[in-house]
């Protein structure tokens, strides 16, 4: 099977997600008043309603109508005012009342869009990107100096309620296929639960996987959900099919079902490129059909024939009247509405001059971005000059820190705001270096020391003094004539041996800035 990056060079993939959101920030269920908990002993949150039993009336849940109205407005979509609700008809255990109810062709939340800022290695997958100049728009993107902004329609959001819980014992990897037999706990049927359908815009897995991140982020900052998708809170299905380069029919599409991590999504729809690929240049077929990935076996193996809308025999529900919002109703959600990441990392260029990467990183997560909020307060009237390394940092060494260690949490943390600042002032001002910033950090979070502390007791403050540093380059060059010959003669890679001798006689302490002027300024003399 080829590299993904050589099937693009003459196939285009046409992608689209659904995105499935549980509302986990609520009470109660989306029509009736079971509590909604997770991990709770099976079966202990249902009743008639969401059990379907004869005679039981669904009610919808006006906390659940607020959540999805406001993640219309924060994904740029046009609210519907009249709405239906629908019943999706299946046999399948997961719904004792044999159907789902879900909204019909009119959801509330139509026509949306989101733009997606691609840059560094996620730009690579998009093919022709370095025949565009910045500026430049060629179909849905526009290049910009480091990437490209791609923008991405919504086709609608609409409300359902989500299906229980299957748990097929015997077997492999908890799959109903080779399962004994099959348990099922209904106390998450019934949990409300929002699905965002893309239009066909996405091109690259990497396009894909951060749709999926940049819409976590906005939810998570609305609070409807707490987009878990280790529990299952958070769920993607992406479906793919492939063209010919430079023609504009849809393949036959194939859909990977319930990805529960960017990973995945990525490295499933990649894999599904590249088996499309094969399939149809050896003469094959693409067959409509749905698919799961097997992250351990890192391939994708048919689940069923994909169905169609036919086959839910869709029709109106009958228990539940039209939805009408009115005008009042909309503007008092859009009140409710916070800074989203895009809003807040234009600010944070703005007020800092961070680049629009870093701003970005910065507001990928909540606590990434109130941290250093926190920190450029603490920083005052420094916060210009300091914005930039107190960044870096966090994007790099704080949030390396946080993907390696699972279930600590930035928020009350012994890495404080205080110290962050206090830390980036020593390194500015030279009394530590770079690499041992970074080593002062790791100590700050493991010890819950001031860096300062941290610093004198492990003797770590450089020493900057111009003449103290340059009796030890003097004796560095005296020792070495031979060396000092050959870097004259043209080898000036020596520069770093010249360094290493210098550090190692002053214990690794002489500021490497003022030794690196001091040698260059003698050696090149």
């Amino acid at each position: 099977m080829r590299k993904l990056e050589e099937v693009l060079n003459d196939w285009e993939a046409v992608i689209g997600l659904e995105v499935h959101a549980e509302l986990t920030t609520l009470e109660t269920k989306m029509f009736c008043g079971c509590k909604l908990e997770f991990g709770a002993e099976p079966n202990t949150h249902t009743c008639p309603v969401c059990l379907g039993l004869p005679g039981a009336l669904p009610v919808p849940n006006k906390a659940a109508i607020e959540g999805i109205v406001l993640a219309g407005l924060a994904t740029n979509c046009d609210i519907e005012k009249h709405t239906t609700f629908y019943r999706k008809n299946y046999m399948y255990p997961d719904m004792a009342k044999n159907f789902q109810t879900t909204q019909g062709p009119v959801a509330f939340c139509m026509r949306g869009h989101l733009d997606l800022d691609v840059d560094g290695p996620a730009a690579r997958e998009r093919h022709g990107l370095d025949a565009l100049e910045p500026g430049q728009a060629e179909g849905n993107i526009t290049r910009t100096e480091d990437g490209y902004t791609a923008h991405v329609g919504i086709t609608r959001i609409h409300m359902e309620e989500d299906a229980g819980k299957m748990v097929h014992v015997g077997g492999g990897e908890g799959r109903i296929a080779g399962a004994t037999h099959s348990l099922v706990d209904y106390n998450r049927a019934g949990t409300p639960l929002i699905e965002l359908v893309t239009e066909p815009d996405l091109r690259t897995p990497e396009e894909a996987r951060l749709f999926m991140q940049k819409l976590r982020a906005i939810y998570l900052a609305l609070g409807i959900s707490d987009c878990s998708m280790e529990e299952g809170s958070l769920r993607c299905d992406g479906n793919v099919s492939l063209r010919r380069r430079g023609s504009a029919g849809l393949g036959v599409k194939t859909e990977l079902k319930n990805m529960n991590s960017f990973k995945n999504l990525h490295d499933g729809l990649a894999y599904e490129i590249c088996r499309q690929a094969e399939v149809l240049e050896e003469g094959g077929q693409i067959y409509q059909e749905t698919r799961h990935w097997d992250p351990s076996a890192k391939r994708t193996i048919v689940m069923r024939v994909k169905e169609t809308a036919d086959d839910y025999r869709l029709f109106p529900e009958p228990d539940l009247a039209p939805y009408d919002l009115s005008d009042e109703f909309i503007e008092a959600v859009r009140a409710k509405l916070p800074e989203l990441p895009d809003q807040k990392a234009k600010r944070f260029e703005a007020e800092f001059g961070l680049s629009a990467y870093d701003a970005r990183h910065l507001t990928e997560h909540g606590s990434t971005a109130r941290f250093f909020e926190g920190c450029m307060a603490e920083a005052a009237g420094d916060a210009a000059a300091l914005a930039k390394p107190v960044a870096n940092l966090v994007i790099n060494d704080v949030t390396a820190y946080l993907n390696a260690h699972e279930g600590f949490a930035l928020d009350g943390s012994p890495l404080t705001p205080e110290r962050m600042v206090e830390l980036v002032r020593l390194a500015e001002a030279d009394s530590i270096s770079s690499k041992q910033a970074k080593e002062v950090l790791l100590a700050v979070i493991e010890e819950g020391k001031a860096p300062k502390a941290i610093v004198e007791e492990r003797g770590m403050e450089q020493v900057s003094d111009a003449g103290a540093i340059e009796a030890v380059v003097d004796e560095v060059l005296a020792a070495n004539p031979d060396k000092v010959e050959q870097y004259k003669g043209g080898k000036t890679g020596l520069m770093g041996f010249f360094v290493g001798q210098c550090m190692k006689a002053m214990a690794g302490q002489g500021n490497p800035k003022v030794i690196n002027e001091l040698l260059a300024a003698k050696l090149d003399a």
